[in-house]
C-alpha cells in the first residue's frame, strides 16, 4: 500500500510527542551510563607489559609507545593515543592479555587547544640500572640462612679469632659483639 512506511513514521512521532519528555541539567547531573561505555582510556602501568599488542591491534593506528630495553626487561617510557582518530571500537582493551588498558565511564574529553588533543597516558624516564626483583628474595633468603646452622669450614692454619671477627662484622655472631 502506497505510504505505509510514512503512516508508521507518524505514529512514531505521535507516540513520542505525549510521552514523558527526560532533560537532564548536565553540569548539575549527569545523565547514568551504561557498564560497557567506552569512555576515557585507564592504563594501568603495573600491569603493563609493553608488549604493543594493543597497538597493533588498532585500526587508526591511534597508539603510540615508546620503549626502551632495560637489562633484560622492557619498560615503557611513552603510551600515547591520539583520541582525535580514535573509533572507540574496543579491539585494543580485548588485546591486551594482561588487562593492563580499560575503558573509564568518563565521556568528557574536550579539548579547548588541538595541542592538548593527544591522550598521554604515560610518559617517563627508564630507570638507569636494571630493576631486580630478586632482591626481595635474597633478603627473605639471608634470613634463613641466618637461623639455619653455620656449615663446618676446612681446616686451615690461620688462627680462629679472625674468623670469629669477620662472623661479628656479618652479624652471624651476636654473643661476641664487641670483642
Amino acid at each position: 500500500m502506497f505510504g505505509k512506511g510514512l503512516i508508521k513514521g507518524l505514529q512514531i512521532t505521535w507516540k513520542e510527542f505525549w510521552a514523558q519528555k527526560l532533560t537532564v541539567q548536565y553540569p548539575d547531573e549527569q545523565h547514568p551510563v551504561p557498564e560497557r561505555f567506552h569512555g576515557r582510556f585507564i592504563l594501568d602501568v603495573d600491569k603493563c607489559i609493553a608488549c604493543s599488542l594493543c597497538a597493533n591491534a588498532c585500526p587508526n593506528k591511534v597508539i603510540t609507545i615508546k620503549k626502551q630495553k632495560v637489562g633484560k626487561k622492557q619498560f615503557m617510557t611513552d603510551y600515547i593515543m591520539n583520541i582525535q582518530y580514535c573509533l572507540f571500537c574496543g579491539l585494543c582493551v580485548e588485546s591486551c592479555n594482561k588487562d593492563a588498558l580499560h575503558f573509564s565511564q568518563d565521556f568528557n574529553m574536550n579539548q579547548y587547544f588541538y595541542r592538548d588533543l593527544p591522550l598521554v597516558l604515560v610518559q617517563r624516564e627508564a630507570p638507569a640500572e636494571p630493576v631486580d626483583e630478586e632482591a626481595p628474595a635474597a633478603k627473605a633468603g639471608d634470613d634463613k640462612k641466618a637461623k639455619a646452622k653455620p656449615k663446618p669450614k676446612a681446616k686451615t692454619d690461620k688462627p680462629a679469632e679472625p674468623a670469629a671477627d669477620s662472623e661479628v662484622a656479618a652479624g652471624k655472631a651476636p654473643d661476641k659483639e664487641g670483642q
